[in-house]
């Protein structure tokens, strides 16, 4: 039965909770609820601002072409370091589609930190449709400095009802944090450093040779990946026969490798319930946190794929999964953190011995280190992806305009080495916190960056992954000729270059100081 409660009402007993949070520090346990409206009452909208109105026991909010919204604020201290879950009811009119993937019916959150802001949010179809639930989880920084609930309409036309609005906790921040590994860092080799490329699954013998002979690399990242055509699910049913096939090209590809003197990452990039991703390939999100059956089938992939590969040494780790995304974890469901331990357990319980890779949600980037702990299994080794400014880097794709120069003003902000060091803190401090080894497993620029920013761009990043002592993998190489080294900077020429460019140059000056595994 609907709960009959006055949005004044609930925000009282959200200010308790705050107030008892600020006293006492205590973390608010799961299923706590934090916040809840229902728009019922007369004055359901006393503590909201914004173009929402009442209507029919429901928060309306109608839009004729930029968008509107109702926004209310919540108690950002109270919730630092919590993951909350985010659940309302949902009904449309007539709302036209999004310009941009990002635009659309609003159920969103406004995280403000001390690094800028997060807009985490539920995936809501636009168009026509009755009452349906809408939900999606939120991790809330611990440095957290103000939190907004923005419910409405964002650069669409059209009409969109909210009601039984609630904000829950899902997983309260850790108690304790586990104690630094002992002694040296656990890095899985003995080399002075790994440093390689993202490789295309299609990659023939011709191209392992280029990379590990000519240009002296000593690691691949090989991507377990699998296109299907942008937002489309594949049954999971089909996971098995297409994963038998994938790990066949690398089964013909490891004696290359071996002869290349090239070190492997297995990455599951495509795991089970995932969803096509805008570029059309299955990404690490959607059912694989919804569905227990998904989860399932993850941990058992990892425990054949243990069994497969024990003992063999061309293999340097297992990227457990690509850039995982917790847009929403489901009652019953492991999140990122308690999936990836179950996973490692169960390789470990058939290979003590293989090195595992884990990357933070969401997307691996190095803000997903700001909060994000160890897993309790030993030799891991702990992956961050770098594409930051993702306005430069991504530049004319994705959505994004072209025409952004490295160093220089990019969205408001001044960027150049110091700003990629001040992004890339939270791993610095992860890695000094739990004296863990890390992995840069993905890291590029769009090459036609004008006015060979692409490159410079390149040059700060890599020298600060040497200086951190980090391996690393550049993306990519032989697979989307738009972050290809071997091409030029003219997005229309789409054959190699002639020479080598400026990109190619720098990564294989870095190469040329690789030593090779033993084989």
């Amino acid at each position: 039965m609907k709960l009959r409660r006055s949005l004044r009402t609930a925000a009282a007993s959200l200010l308790f909770g705050c107030a008892v949070r600020a006293g006492d520090a205590a973390p608010l346990p799961k299923g706590h609820v934090v916040f809840a409206a229902h728009f019922d009452a007369a004055d359901a909208l006393a503590a909201w601002g914004g173009a929402g109105r009442l209507e029919a026991g429901a928060l309306a909010v109608e839009s004729a072409g930029s968008g509107a919204n109702a926004v209310i604020a919540l108690p950002a201290q109270a919730l630092r370091g919590h993951t909350l879950l985010c659940a309302a009811r949902v009904k449309a009119e007539n709302v036209s589609a999004k310009p941009r993937p990002w635009n659309g019916i609003k159920f969103m959150l406004i995280i403000e930190g001390p690094e800028g802001k997060e807009w985490p949010q539920a995936e809501i179809p636009v168009g026509s449709f009755h009452w349906r639930r809408a939900a999606f989880n939120a991790r809330i920084p611990a440095d957290v400095k103000t939190l907004t609930l923005l419910l409405g309409l964002e650069a669409v036309t059209g009409k969109v009802w909210f009601d039984d609005v609630s904000i829950v906790i899902a997983k309260p921040p850790a108690a304790t944090a586990p104690a630094p590994a002992p002694g040296p860092a656990f890095k899985g080799h003995a080399l002075p450093r790994l440093r390689g490329a993202m490789i295309s699954p299609d990659i023939d013998a011709a191209g392992l040779q280029v990379l590990g002979k000519d240009w002296n690399a000593n690691l691949i990242r090989w991507q377990l990946i699998r296109y299907i055509g942008a937002g489309k699910r594949a049954p999971l049913e089909e996971f098995d026969p297409w994963l038998e096939g994938e790990l066949a090209k690398l089964d013909a590809a490891l004696p290359h490798c071996r002869r290349c003197g090239l070190l492997v990452v297995l990455d599951l990039h495509s795991p089970p319930g995932g969803k096509a991703t805008a570029s059309g390939y299955i990404g690490s999100d959607d059912r694989l946190f919804t569905d227990r059956a998904s989860q399932d089938k993850f941990v058992d992939a990892w425990r054949r794929m243990a069994a497969r590969y024990k003992g063999c040494g061309a293999i340097w780790g297992f990227d457990l999964a690509n850039e995982p995304v917790e847009t929403l974890v489901e009652e019953g469901c492991d999140d990122w953190h308690a999936l990836a331990e179950r996973a490692a357990k169960a390789v470990r319980a058939v290979d003590p011995e293989r090195l595992l890779i884990v990357e933070p949600p969401d997307w691996g980037g190095p803000n997903g280190f700001r909060d994000f702990q160890p897993i309790d299994v030993p030799r891991v080794v702990y992956s961050v992806h770098m594409y930051a400014p993702a306005a430069f880097t991504h530049q004319t794709i994705h959505g994004n305009e072209g025409g952004r120069t490295y160093p220089g003003a990019i969205g408001g902000t001044h960027w150049d080495k110091a700003r990629l060091e001040a992004v890339l803190a939270p791993v610095v401090e992860f890695q000094r916190r739990y004296n863990a080894h890390i992995y840069v497993g993905e890291f590029s620029a769009i090459r036609w960056a004008p006015a060979g920013s692409a490159c410079r761009w390149l040059a700060d990043v890599i020298s600060i992954f040497e200086a951190q002592g980090w391996d690393w993998s550049y993306h990519a190489f032989r697979e989307w000729d738009g972050w290809s080294v071997e091409h030029s900077p003219d997005r229309n020429d789409r054959a190699p270059a002639a020479a080598p460019t400026d990109r190619q140059q720098l990564l294989m000056k870095w190469f040329a100081r690789n030593e090779k595994p033993a084989r």
